[in-house]
């Protein structure tokens, strides 16, 4: 199980939510996976490219599910990763969630980073991850957009 499960909720706009966040990660020197779905991580890699004129947060997609060629592809150099899916091999350590599911496998990551916008339905998709976790024996952390 991961070290620590973070929820940010409420979020009005998740994605300049994680282009912050994913900012301020790459700077840190740590690297991210990032999960979504499709149309989700197609839209957060354009934003990436320009949410901020004065900076750049080097990413790269994650070819497919499971690809064993990620970490010896240029993904591998790249400090965010975006992928459809948890599933990948020689992941980076720290997991931001943009989906509606949890991550396959949690013992994967030492963070994990929920992100949880504020229509109904991704409340009660945040509902639901978060019973998710309890049942897995982590009591996650709530850090509400106030």
């Amino acid at each position: 199980m991961p070290a620590t499960v973070e929820f940010h909720t409420g979020v009005e706009d998740p994605l300049n939510f994680a282009c912050r966040l994913l900012r301020k990660a790459a700077r840190a020197g740590s690297r991210v996976l990032v999960t979504a779905p499709p149309e989700t991580l197609a839209a957060l890699d354009e934003r990436l490219w320009s949410f901020d004129a004065t900076s750049f947060v080097a990413h790269a997609r994650v070819p497919g599910h499971g690809d064993a060629g990620a970490s010896s592809s240029p993904v591998s150099r790249a400090p965010i990763w975006l992928a459809a899916a948890s599933g990948v091999v020689n992941a980076p350590p720290v997991l931001v969630n943009l989906g509606a599911d949890p991550p396959e496998d949690s013992n994967a990551f030492t963070r994990v980073i929920e992100v949880v916008g504020s229509e109904d339905g991704d409340r009660q998709g945040g509902r639901a991850r978060w019973r998710h976790y309890e049942s897995w024996g982590v009591r996650p952390l709530h850090h509400g957009a106030g």
